[in-house]
């Protein structure tokens, strides 16, 4: 299965300041490593090495971090003069997909798991009759999630965006593995700019789930970037400091996350 992943890194992060006044949310540190690093390290590990990344707020900080070395040749980017939502950017780099599987990542979410169990699963275990495969995870905090009720495949047949008082706390991870012809939806109906409330209730019935035990949290607040920084740090796969680095290392944002943990 050829598989493309498409991390979107262009949010203004808005609850996230004043952190997001000094740095973009995508870069945020967790243990002092960028979140969107950990995100390309783990794609990396899959022996995927063509990759596309969205940049619009505080773009030209990103499009510095991806200009490093380690990232040449199969990371690049995309940059939006004003945001497009989640599924205007897929049909923005339609060229880019070609007729591949897309691996959409709302790459503002820290996540842990088995990356290729994910992939595996939609490739040979999820039914026939679905077309995405969208990771969940248990919410502590269900009514600030899109929440999902599934059949006994694990199907998606109904979903609930932020309700007050929502039918369970299996999440919506906003990780997901896509089949083309949702992309050839996506194409034909140009009016539809968001996957989650736009996308999704268009598919109930054919989006089948794999669910993340292990970490999930959303970097949207300071709050959870604060508790993220108490998680395990993963092993990056590359081991050198570069001069990106060593610049990042002497940013204040890591003074101001430690003055309020």
């Amino acid at each position: 299965m050829a598989v493309k992943p498409i991390l979107l890194a262009a949010g203004l992060g808005e609850r996230l300041r004043p952190f997001t006044d000094v740095l973009p949310k995508c870069l945020m540190p967790i243990n002092g490593i960028p979140l969107l690093e950990y995100w390309l390290a783990s794609i990396y590990k899959l022996g995927i090495q063509d990759v596309l990344v969205n940049v619009c707020y505080r773009s030209a900080e990103v499009i510095d971090f991806l200009s490093r070395p380690r990232f040449a040749n199969w990371v690049t980017y995309s940059k939006e003069e004003h945001l497009l939502g989640t599924a205007g950017t897929i049909r923005a780099n339609q060229d880019f997909l070609g007729d591949a599987s897309c691996f959409l990542i709302h790459a503002d979410n820290w996540c842990c798991c088995d990356f290729k169990s994910f992939l595996d699963y939609h490739q040979y275990e999820r039914p026939n009759d679905t077309l995405i495969t969208m990771m969940t995870f248990t919410s502590d905090h269900p009514q600030s999630c899109g929440i999902v009720e599934t059949d006994a495949r694990g199907v998606v047949i109904r979903f609930h965006e932020k309700v007050e008082n929502p039918p369970g706390n299996k999440a919506n991870a906003a990780i997901y593995l896509i089949e083309p012809k949702i992309i050839e939806w996506i194409n034909k109906n140009k009016h539809v700019t968001d996957f989650s409330t736009e996308v999704i209730p268009s598919f109930m019935g054919n989006i089948a789930t794999w669910h993340n035990h292990s970490i999930n949290r959303d970097i949207g607040t300071i709050d959870s970037l604060l508790r993220a920084q108490q998680d395990l740090k993963p092993t990056l796969p590359w081991a050198d400091k570069d001069e990106w680095k060593i610049s990042f290392d002497s940013h204040s944002i890591h003074k101001m996350i430690r003055d309020l943990n």
